[in-house]
């Protein structure tokens, strides 16, 4: 058993690590037009992300399954020591390929960090009071969220986008100081240690492959195209390889038998539909709000601040309630709250206003709190400490996999109505302009069949914007608005339908809750 003192500087090192893992990567978005500058690359913008999705993804139940064998301590200071390098060859970065690299290099240790964190509050205070600490846990990740853009923007303009990597040396050293020092003593949870090599090696080649098909369909190529077809008939051949080895392997990375229980079955449905609906409808609102309602791109990430605040408040909530009442109401709760906030999204127009569009992104946030550290406690609950690593990372696995599955499914949803809905309400009445349709217009409406989304790119550059004609900003925008509108209704329904979704798949959980009947935990001297 450890001291009070070696909890409150393990803690504190979670906590910092943590703040600044979940800080990194809102932090970079906002620097990346200054990179782009400097570096060029446009065209690959989107890998500087999507390399981190995939090495982040991929490694998490390699490294849940890693610390259950060789112990936490050992691999979260890993963790972040392979998150500093990546971030110190992050602000060396001379072009853009060596800054994809190298964030794919940073997406490992994040990827350890990030799950490990929630393993070992698991470990180290018992069910009563994991809630409490989860809660605060999902506080300070949603707080990352709100102040990530702030201090981007702060870095880029009075220092240097290097910086924006390179803060995370002197914090990583500290986080990982206090984690060495609060950990010290653990005991291996393993006498023997026995590695599924093959297990690990199939399982990457087929996730790796499944996202980079996700990923680039529907955008670097179309989805009937073989180079999609093969990496997603190459993923399903190689997870059915991975499940096939699990079956047999002495210490699969992903022991198959926990899906016998109840509670890892029903609380990892629900991660992939909050993955699924959050992610992927979250996307589009800043779209909604600055092409339809007509806010600045700062404006609309002000916007977003009171979801996450409001995240933060009810996960604080969630873990001093999870001691009075079952897993399963607190999943239906946030659950439903989730499906009516999306429904409220699904009912805006062009006449909805800027307090109306957060009111019902706050009641999103309230849902999204209930939700999340319920997802990690319960799972945590259900196993013993030789098995909490591995179904801790099982958790942050398949809610990034529904995550990636959302933006993907609802994007395609949102090109498909796009296209029906442009050819019904926008081009008609643009063709009734003839100085419009056989004018320097006429390109862009050429392409509104195919490109959609790179239609509505108008409505975002204020710089188009004010080429257009006033007459023709009367007759064309209010349609193009409406069709963006309308687009974006089918999107946020089909998220309500998946949450809704999610409350059922709740109801299956049983009255399974916290108990705070003593457990052993690991021995620390």
């Amino acid at each position: 058993m450890q001291t009070d003192a070696q909890r409150r500087l393990l803690m504190a090192g979670l906590l910092l690590g943590m703040f600044f893992a979940s800080l990194d990567q809102t932090v970079v978005g906002t620097a990346m037009p200054r990179i782009i500058g400097e570096l060029g690359g446009l065209d690959i913008l989107a890998w500087v992300t999507t390399a981190y999705m995939l090495s982040s993804t991929t490694v998490v139940p390699i490294a849940g399954k890693l610390a259950d064998l060789y112990g936490r301590r050992i691999l979260y200071v890993a963790g972040i020591f392979l998150f500093m390098a990546g971030s110190a060859l992050c602000g060396t970065s001379r072009n853009m390929t060596e800054l994809i690299i190298y964030r794919g290099l940073q997406g490992l240790g994040g990827g350890i960090m990030m799950p490990m964190a929630m393993t070992i509050v698991g470990d180290i205070f018992p069910p009563e009071k994991r809630g409490r600490w989860q809660g605060v846990m999902g506080a300070v990740f949603g707080l990352s969220s709100v102040i990530g853009p702030t201090v981007g923007g702060w870095l880029v303009d009075y220092a240097s986008w290097r910086w924006v990597f390179y803060i995370n040396l002197p914090v990583g050293i500290v986080a990982a100081a206090a984690i060495f020092l609060g950990l010290r003593g653990e005991k291996p949870l393993a006498d023997k240690v026995i590695i599924d090599y093959w297990g690990a090696g199939t399982m990457v080649v087929g996730v790796v492959s499944l996202l980079l098909g996700l990923s680039l369909g529907g955008k670097e190529y179309p989805w009937n195209s073989w180079q999609i077809i093969g990496l997603l008939s190459l993923a399903g051949i190689f997870l059915l390889i991975f499940v096939l080895i699990e079956k047999k392997a002495a210490e699969p990375i992903l022991n198959l038998n926990l899906f016998r229980n109840r509670v890892f079955a029903v609380t990892n449905m629900v991660g992939f539909l909050l993955g699924l609906g959050m992610f992927g409808a979250i996307m589009f609102m800043p779209l909604f709000l600055q092409g339809v309602v007509g806010v600045s791109a700062t404006r609309s990430g002000n916007t977003m601040i009171p979801m996450m605040f409001a995240m933060m408040v009810t996960s604080m909530l969630a873990g001093q309630l999870l001691s009075k009442t079952s897993f399963r109401t607190m999943f239906v709760a946030g659950t439903a709250i989730m499906a009516l906030g999306f429904f409220r999204l699904s009912v805006m127009t062009v006449h909805t206003g800027e307090l109306q569009a957060i009111a019902n992104i706050i009641i999103l946030g309230t849902g999204m709190g209930f939700v999340m550290p319920t997802l990690t406690i319960a799972v945590q609950q259900a196993f013993p400490p030789q098995q909490r690593g591995v179904a801790t990372s099982a958790t942050q696995f398949f809610r990034s996999i529904g995550g990636t599955l959302g933006m993907t499914l609802l994007g395609v949803v949102m090109n498909h109505q796009s296209v029906k809905i442009l050819a019904r309400d926008f081009l008609p009445a643009a063709q009734q302009m003839p100085a419009v349709a056989g004018g320097p217009w006429r390109e862009m409406l050429a392409k509104a069949q195919s490109d959609p989304q790179g239609l509505f790119n108008t409505l975002l550059n204020p710089a188009a914007l004010n080429k257009m004609p006033a007459a023709w900003q009367q007759m064309l925008l209010p349609p193009l608005r409406n069709a963006l509108a309308d687009s974006l209704h089918v999107v946020f329904l089909v998220a309500a339908c998946v949450m809704l979704l999610g409350v059922l798949i709740s109801l299956l959980l049983g009255k399974a809750g916290l108990s705070p009947a003593k457990q052993t935990l690991p021995s620390l001297k």
